[in-house]
């Protein structure tokens, strides 16, 4: 097993990470910026090393200040966690040829699913569904793009090869808005990612969004651990998952999972991942995959009994899978409300002091936080604080105990977006399970 590792990130996960280590005997390593010396990791951890002011530019994304707080500490490994440099190609190798253990796949697979035009290529190969669109990048042809939208049928969405969190994409309703859209958004990807290169798909009219979890060992065992539903989405941002999705039937689950399997396969897969999906009329379209752990992993874990950063931290060791397919059973249904600082309403940010706090309990409750009473919420990085997840023995009684929490939850001296989580959960459409994407937009009416 690994002898101590630095966990690369904060907040909740970088507790999450810790928790996992001391369940394995491994030391960790808190790097933290100046701002978040009094983060609860930081406070639990082994070790700590400030790596820099509060901007992220200059601490968690510093690559030489990461590498530095480990070899200085004499670790073995970095977790990137989420976010950040999660899925950074560059950091992976960096770390690699540094002589450390990147806890996450190998850098040319990140490489290779990050970029969403090679993504859906390799995915094609490996017999994965995608959804219909261009089988490269767009060019500057502009008759050549238009028949293509033609041939692909309007509406065609347009997005961005290095895009990801909602950004990068605009959806085209007719040849004559088609121009203009390849224009700006050509223009915003070069921007935001430093890319121009654009493809084109199908733009699905009430998809939902569906995610397959899989974990892969370096000795080509992979395994998949069922699916996710994250539909419950504001501005492409999940608010709501849940674990399974409503309405997939145990063969649908058993032959997207397999696919996902053998696509692993294919392109070498290391460690944990999963595979996004829009789901419409029964069937599954690709659309990218993610190379790292995910912010709603809760809802998997408490629906197989898998542990899946203890798992990261086994596969990075070098050791098998610690189960096969087989053992992978799906148990009850949960329900994951990622809980923000921010107005429920107007959604701003509310960063500040927290002067009091009761958390839920009970069963089938879990809380994945790191904030505590007197715990100043800075205003530098993203607002999630927390996870309220509730586990039950199908998908009814997970939503009611999830409803008592949330009831139950007492957060004084910020904002919370509590509020709307109660209205999602007690929503009878909601309640009746398999509302697409636009559904939340619906409800707050901001679709536009």
């Amino acid at each position: 097993m690994l002898d101590k590792i630095v966990i690369a990130n904060r907040g909740e996960i970088a507790l999450r990470i810790l928790r996992a280590c001391r369940e394995l005997g491994i030391r960790a390593v808190a790097v933290h910026s100046e701002a978040d010396r009094d983060l609860k990791h930081v406070l639990m951890a082994d070790e700590s090393v400030c790596i820099g002011p509060p901007p992220s530019s200059d601490s968690y994304l510093n690559i030489p200040a990461i590498i530095s707080a480990a070899e200085v500490t004499d670790a073995v490994a970095i977790h990137p966690g989420y976010g950040f440099l999660s899925e950074n190609a560059d950091f992976a190798e960096r770390v690699i040829q540094s002589g450390f253990i990147f806890i996450g796949p190998r850098p040319e697979t990140i490489r290779l699913m990050g970029d969403k035009i090679s993504a859906k290529e390799a995915m094609r190969k490996a017999g994965v569904p995608c959804v219909p669109g261009s089988e490269g990048a767009l060019g500057d042809d502009f008759m050549e793009n238009l028949r293509l939208a033609k041939d692909i049928g309007f509406p065609v969405i347009v997005k961005a090869a290095a895009g990801g969190g909602g950004r990068g994409m605009r959806v085209v309703h007719s040849e004559a808005a088609l121009m203009n859209a390849i224009t700006i958004t050509r223009a915003e990807a070069l921007a935001a990612f430093g890319s121009d290169e654009l493809y084109m798909e199908k733009f699905l009219e009430q998809p939902r969004h569906v995610e397959v979890q899989v974990l892969a060992d370096s000795h080509g065992n992979v395994i998949h651990l069922g699916e996710r539903d994250c539909s419950m989405q504001r501005r492409h941002q999940k608010v709501i998952e849940e674990a399974p999705a409503p309405g997939i039937t145990e063969t649908q689950r058993r032959d997207i999972g397999n696919r996902c399997v053998e696509a692993c396969l294919e392109i070498g897969y290391l460690g944990a991942g999963t595979f996004e999906f829009l789901y419409e009329n029964g069937e599954f379209y690709f659309i990218e995959m993610n190379t790292r752990i995910q912010v709603e992993h809760p809802v998997t874990e408490m629906v197989t009994g898998v542990d899946l950063v203890k798992e990261q931290l086994r596969i990075a060791a070098g050791e098998p899978l610690a189960y096969t397919q087989d053992d992978i059973v799906i148990r009850g249904h949960a329900v994951e409300c990622r809980i923000n600082a921010e107005d429920p309403e107007t959604f701003m940010p509310s960063p500040g002091l927290i002067e009091q706090l009761h958390l839920p309990g009970g069963p089938g409750i879990r809380v994945d936080t790191h904030i505590y009473a007197d715990y100043k919420v800075p205003p530098f990085y993203d607002s999630m604080i927390g996870k309220l997840i509730a586990h039950g023995e199908d998908r009814a009684s997970a939503l009611a105990r999830m409803r008592t929490a949330l009831s139950e939850t007492i957060i004084t001296g910020i904002r919370s977006n509590i509020p709307l989580h109660s209205r999602i959960v007690n929503d009878s459409a909601f309640k009746a399970g398999g509302q697409s994407i636009h559904y939340l937009e619906d409800l707050l009416g901001l679709r536009e």
